[in-house]
């Protein structure tokens, strides 16, 4: 029988986290799915437990780690169903939350992508994310985080999924291209709900679906490198060419604030930041062709897709104290205002 949804996990030595996580996958109030698992090259024995331990579980080996949204494409590939949910493996899910969000998107059917209530694993009182929100500059940001978990009681369009937890309707997920495969880690998920809204569909958060993270906020070596240049891969391929120049003020205003972090957070890796822009150069007839493919899938205006965004940065999410409150008091008012003015000139 050909399942209604396939739920796909992408694994790189997580075999701490896929025991939990797979078994409460299985104990869901109906079984009309399959569980299909993407190991990229992991030395810790993950896909063999996985093998042993859950029969029922496809295995994909990669003889090498592809990245997030390479091994997501590669999973959807073996995908049968009409739905694919992506979840992380450092997940725990609630009975019902896979119902719930194909639900959602079985009665809207202008919704894409719907995504989760992803609360705190060690705190469930506490939110992880109830969708991403995109600030105008392609900074993302978890919406919600760290508020109590009774917040965000209403099913509402949110500006992005979070890639830890979401379904998209497998036709959709196709005709955008799947994920991007330059950004191997980071914003795959904002890229792929920027690229959605761009052909006119919506992404969705649905409360009663709730799924528990093991989230805690962290800075390896290179996740500025990767934060930093896929931001800049969303923005060049997402706008028209006049919205990057209307919004050239906002966006150096964004380069203050992104350098103003790495100095107070990120000193010994300040290199991180230009080699994202060595990176774009280097690879700028790469990120022009996905560009034309980006733009030829518009149904929308750059208007509206700036409207959706946010234009205030949760500054409290990287650092907390005197620091945040400062950046909200001179740099809110800025970004306020120079969103504004944006719409005011945008019309296309």
């Amino acid at each position: 029988m050909i399942p209604k949804a396939s739920v796909l996990i992408v694994n790189y030595n997580g075999r701490e986290y896929l025991g939990k996580c797979l078994r409460s996958l299985l104990n869901q109030d109906h079984q009309d799915y399959e569980v299909i698992l993407v190991d990229n090259a992991s030395i810790d024995g993950s896909a063999e437990c996985v093998e042993q331990a859950f029969p029922e579980v496809l295995v994909i080996r990669n003889e090498v780690n592809q990245g997030f949204g390479r091994g997501n494409n590669l999973g959807a590939r073996w995908a049968r169903g009409t739905y694919l949910a992506f979840l992380n493996p450092d997940t725990v899910v609630k009975p019902g939350w896979l119902k719930a969000l194909i639900a959602a998107l079985e009665a809207d059917p202008q919704a894409g992508l719907a995504t989760s209530k992803i609360l705190l694993l060690a705190d469930p009182e506490r939110i992880n994310a109830c969708g991403n929100e995109i600030h105008y500059t392609g900074l993302a940001l978890c919406r919600g985080m760290g508020m109590g978990c009774k917040a965000f009681t209403e099913l509402t369009e949110v500006g992005a999924v979070s890639g830890a937890a979401f379904v998209i309707r497998k036709d959709v997920f196709e005709a955008l291209g799947g994920f991007d495969e330059m950004f191997f880690l980071y914003m795959e998920d904002t890229d792929l709900s920027w690229r959605a809204h761009l052909a006119g569909y919506k992404c969705v958060y649905v409360p009663s679906s709730v799924v528990y993270h093991d989230y805690t906020l962290r800075f390896g070596p290179k996740k500025t490198f990767y934060q930093e240049r896929n931001r800049y891969l969303i923005l060049l391929k997402g706008l028209q060419w006049r919205t990057l120049l209307v919004l050239l003020p906002a966006l150096f205003l964004a380069e203050v604030v992104t350098w103003g972090f790495m100095l107070l957070q990120e000193r010994k890796r300040l290199t991180n930041k230009l080699r994202a822009c060595a990176w774009v150069v280097k690879h700028w007839g790469q990120i022009m062709r996905s560009r034309r493919q980006v733009q030829a899938m518009r149904r929308v205006r750059d208007r509206d897709l700036i409207a959706r965004c946010t234009h205030r940065l949760a500054y409290e999410q990287t650092g907390s104290g005197f620091i945040a409150r400062l950046a909200h008091l001179v740099f809110d008012p800025l970004f306020f205002v120079l969103h504004r003015l944006a719409l005011a000139l945008i019309w296309w």
